[in-house]
Parts: C-alpha cells; sequence; structure tokens
C-alpha cells in the first residue's frame, strides 16, 4: 500500500480512484493552499503526491519526501510550479491534466469577451446601485461582436476552440499567431496566420493562451499596449503573468484600450494595484476551468496518473522532462 498525499481539497471523483486502488491517501482538508512548511512535512515517506499549481515542486520537496517518491500528478494543464530539472535529477515523473478543460476554459474566454463587449459586470453594478431610472438611448453603450476580428495568440486546444465559437457563433473573423501554423483551422475557420504584432494593431479583440515562459513573460507590456486599439478588448485565461498588470492598469486608465477580461493575475491572489477599481475590466477568480464536470475529470485525469504509476505502468498523461 502505497502514501499518496493530496495538497488540497479536491473533488471527492479524484480520492475515489485512488482509494479504489488500495492506497493510504492523505489530504490537506482546506480549499486554501498549504502552507510550505505544512507542505514538506506532509510528503514525508508520500510514493505520490497530488499537487496544485500553488505548490512549488522542486528539489526540496523531493528531500524532503524521500527517495520513495515516483510520480507528482498536477491538478492543473500548466505546469510552471514544477522545476523539471529536478524531476529529472531525482528520477521521479511528472504529470498534468490536459485537454479536459478545453471546453471550459474556452467558454469562459467568450464569456469574459461577450461580458466585456456588452459592458454586463458595469450594467450589473449599476442596476443593483439603484441607478437605473428607466430606459435612455445611450446608457452604458457597449460594442458588437458579429463582423468584428478575434485575434488569438497561442492556437492549442483552447485557442482553436475560441475561433470556432468566435466564427461560427458570433460571426466573427480571425486571426491567430503560434509557434507553429494551423493550416486546418485556416481552412475550416477562415484563420488569418499573421505575426503577434500585427495582430495587436489589427485585431478587436486579443485573446491570450499561452504557457508562461521567459519568452511569454511581460509578452503583453506597455509598449504592446500602445500598439492595440483604443477600442481593443484583451482577455487572458492563460497565466498572469503573460500581462505586465501594472502597464495595463495604465493603459485602462487612459483609454489606450477599451476594456480587460481577466481570469488570471500577475501575483496571484492579489491585484496590481488599482485594477480591482476600474469600471473597464471584468475580473475572475481563476474559475475559467472552474466546472462540476472538467474539475472532476481532471481530478480523475491526476489520479489515475498516479495509480498508473505505481503500478508500474506509463501514464499518457506524462510530461517531457528536458
Amino acid at each position: 500500500m502505497a502514501k499518496i498525499f493530496v495538497t488540497r481539497k479536491i473533488p471527492k471523483a479524484g480520492l475515489d480512484v485512488l482509494k479504489a486502488a488500495g492506497h493510504r491517501v492523505a489530504a490537506y482538508p482546506k480549499s486554501t493552499a498549504i502552507p510550505r512548511k505544512d507542505l514538506l512535512k506532509a510528503v514525508k515517506g508520500a510514493h505520490a503526491v497530488l499537487s496544485l499549481l500553488t505548490d512549488k515542486v522542486d528539489d526540496e520537496l523531493f528531500v524532503a519526501a524521500g527517495l520513495q517518491l515516483k510520480i507528482v500528478a498536477n491538478l492543473a494543464v500548466g505546469y510552471d510550479n514544477f522545476d523539471l530539472a529536478a524531476f529529472k535529477k531525482r528520477g521521479v515523473l511528472a504529470a498534468n491534466t490536459p485537454g479536459i478543460l478545453t471546453s471550459a476554459v474556452a467558454e469562459h474566454a467568450f464569456a469574459l469577451m461577450l461580458a466585456c463587449a456588452k459592458r454586463i459586470a458595469e450594467a450589473d453594478r449599476f442596476t443593483r446601485a439603484g441607478k437605473y431610472k428607466g430606459w435612455e438611448p445611450e446608457l452604458l453603450l457597449g460594442t458588437e461582436l458579429a463582423g468584428k476580428t478575434i485575434g488569438v495568440i497561442g492556437l492549442g486546444r483552447i485557442g482553436t476552440q475560441l475561433v470556432q465559437r468566435s466564427v461560427r457563433g458570433m460571426d466573427m473573423k480571425a486571426m491567430y499567431y503560434d509557434v507553429k501554423r494551423n493550416e486546418a483551422v485556416e481552412k475550416e475557420y477562415g484563420a488569418v496566420y499573421a505575426p503577434i504584432a500585427d495582430i495587436l494593431k489589427t485585431a478587436d479583440v486579443v485573446s491570450l493562451h499561452v504557457p508562461l515562459l521567459p519568452t511569454t513573460r511581460h509578452l503583453i507590456d506597455a509598449k504592446a499596449l500602445k500598439t492595440m486599439k483604443r477600442s481593443a478588448i484583451l482577455i487572458n485565461t492563460s497565466r498572469g503573468p503573460v500581462i505586465d498588470e501594472k502597464a495595463l492598469v495604465a493603459a485602462l486608465k487612459a483609454g489606450r484600450i477599451a476594456y480587460a477580461g481577466l481570469d488570471v493575475y500577475e501575483n496571484e491572489p492579489k491585484l496590481a494595484p488599482g485594477l480591482a477599481k476600474l469600471p473597464n475590466v471584468v475580473l475572475t477568480p481563476h474559475t475559467a476551468s472552474a466546472t462540476v464536470e472538467t474539475r472532476s475529470e481532471m481530478a480523475k485525469l491526476a489520479a489515475r496518473a498516479i495509480v498508473e504509476a505505481l503500478d508500474g505502468k506509463t501514464p499518457a498523461n506524462l510530461i517531457l522532462l528536458p
């Protein structure tokens, strides 16, 4: 019987997979992140760890766990909390949960786009505050998306689904950038491949779907924001540090872009000073994948990777180490 430590309260479906395999499961009982000192203590003697993005998995953790640790499975697609060099050094397997959250995140990005264009959050606050006194011709005017251009930066599974929803569902035009061209998407949806600079200058909506890498940190900085249309909407459901948040606050205040919809932040859970006070931004608390269906399936996929690894099998969702 192996010891498995789960670093956060997760959907029961994932725990059931681990327990059904006959393993001893210990889980941090809270929904909030486990303190580092408690994490290092809790992983001692663990054969596997089911982690979250808030848990830094590095050589210090491996030393604390012991030589018997075989796999760490992240309950996320991203794994910028993993020190992959340390995984390789210690011979520990790394896994994540790709594919499952594609629809949920694409839907959330789409929802943020609509909320910004139609000024939904502003209208909600306005109405709740008792300011609505009757219909007015120019009250809270938004913008129509039909015929406008969405620019997707990072055309993976999520970016592709957002293009599909925007073109087919809203009659929008699409342009995209990715490290690899996708001729199938170009043919199916009429999407135009373009450099990032051209997307920023041309698109009415720019949606970010890139991993956090040294090359994507502050991809959208003050310089990039200045090249965007003043009427543009910026959406981020990828990773917070992809945007220079202070520069974004300045751009929104100055009207250099019209609106932003954010689900992730540069220094989560903290927000850049002034961001929460801006009327022209929609903010959600890193909940793009927060559906009952998606979170349960993510938990099960991470758990299955652990069970398979402990059984000597190779999980399909292993992260390739450098």
